[in-house]
């Protein structure tokens, strides 16, 4: 078929018709910057006069930053099924303006559709918005904490990027290896501006096995046994046209603990492993692909439990005895094993609730607050939000979602991007 030219003088024409020439510069930008992704992204494929704005570096980087200011939380929740919901609401009260700061929710209902709510974080909002997205019905992907916009969800070796605000998703080339241990981690390079996911495997040193290190019976047992689980594959892929999985090396032997997430920092990826049979916090550097090792207090709560957040800036990992007081372990200083400790009492779940239930710590806000999840999840669904500093509870309900059967994540950390994949 003969390829049709587009005419010069048309696109002049299309130009001289575009309303938004007449506009001075400075309020286009400023009405842009009032508006949801969602309607950039349409602007973008509606005026080419306003796509040269949108896609600009300049503009880019005052989105993001107004964007990064106003952190939102995700909260992903999966029924078994095929549909997979993300509300977005502001983390703030009584609020109905879109530029607060938002919460973001990841429901996974019945059906291959994934829709994406966003309303305002503060209680009593009109401030909602939808977007969908059809997902393979046979596919149930749990996320890593999103990153500029972003988020990464993954299944086995199948693995998706997806931008929330506007309900684009694309898969990426499946994960190689023939291992079922796998931690990924999503994060972003600004170094050399691109996302990256940093994926490893595990398998177990059978020679330790048939040597008789550990019994056959021992290990069926403890499969989880330090001295018996290493990583041995780490693979990375760069978000962009010609993606594709790439072996790298790693000098540090080690064993990620599947069951934590990792978090982005600086064009850093941090997790928790077990290196030398003690839990260490690992870090990979995006821009030279290289890891390194810190060492952790010789503490038996940090050695044993913990939770990685990223709190005020810096990289922070919680733990707590049954009932007891919150420890925070905060890294001072990224490039010493310098770590501080300080204490956060947490009211007991009966001074709340006036009954017994579970509460899973789920990370901090920026306000200092502490966020605790019910177990198991309520109907409607809610998360608590505790201010150490002013000894008080606020009860955040998200209703349309929540279920006995349910599995819920919560993430802390989300921001808008107009960001098309």
């Amino acid at each position: 078929m003969k390829r049709i030219k587009r005419s010069k003088k048309r696109d002049e024409r299309n130009d001289i018709n575009d309303p938004f020439i007449m506009i001075p510069m400075e309020l286009k930008v400023m009405i842009l910057m009032k508006l949801p992704p969602r309607s950039i992204v349409r602007l973008h494929f509606a005026s080419k006069h306003l796509s040269s704005i949108i896609l600009g570096k300049e503009f880019t980087e005052m989105y993001m930053t107004r964007s990064s200011s106003q952190p939102r939380h995700l909260v992903s929740v999966h029924r078994g099924s095929d549909m997979q919901l993300f509300h977005s609401f502001s983390q703030e009260e009584h609020s109905n303006d879109h530029d607060k700061p938002r919460h973001l929710v990841s429901v996974h209902r019945g059906s291959d559709m994934q829709l994406f709510h966003s309303f305002s974080q503060e209680e009593h909002s009109n401030d909602h918005d939808k977007v969908s997205y059809t997902l393979d019905p046979d596919v149930r992907y749990v996320f890593t904490p999103p990153v500029r916009g972003l988020i990464c969800g993954r299944n086995g070796i199948k693995m998706i990027i997806g931008n929330p605000s506007t309900g684009q998703f694309i898969s990426l080339p499946r994960v190689k290896t023939r291992k079922k241990e796998i931690l990924s981690v999503f994060g972003y390079d600004p170094v050399n501006d691109v996302y990256k996911v940093l994926c490893m495997t595990v398998i177990t040193q059978r020679g330790n096995i048939a040597r008789g290190i550990i019994t056959r019976d021992i290990f069926l047992e403890d499969v989880m046994a330090w001295e018996a689980i290493v990583s041995e594959e780490h693979q990375v892929i760069t978000l962009g046209a010609k993606q594709k999985w790439r072996m790298i090396k790693c000098k540090y032997p080690h064993r990620h603990y599947s069951g934590c997430q990792g978090i982005c920092r600086d064009g850093v990826l941090y997790y928790l492993a077990s290196y030398k049979q003690k839990r260490s916090l690992m870090s990979f550097d995006m821009s030279s692909e290289e890891f390194n090792v810190t060492k952790l207090p010789d503490d038996y709560g940090l050695q044993q439990f913990g939770n990685l957040v990223n709190h005020s800036g810096k990289i922070t990992i919680v733990t707590q005895a049954y009932n007891g007081p919150m420890d925070l372990w905060v890294q001072d200083d990224v490039n010493k094993e310098v770590w501080s400790k300080t204490a956060a009492v947490v009211p007991s779940v009966a001074d709340i609730f006036g009954a017994d239930q579970r509460l899973m710590f789920r990370g901090i806000l920026p306000t200092g607050e502490i966020i605790f999840k019910p177990l198991p999840s309520p109907n409607p669904f809610f998360f608590l939000c505790y201010d150490p500093k002013e000894k008080n509870v606020r009860k955040v309900v998200i209703d349309g979602i929540g279920d006995d059967s349910a599995s819920i994540q919560v993430f802390f950390d989300h921001v808008e991007s107009y960001m098309v994949l």
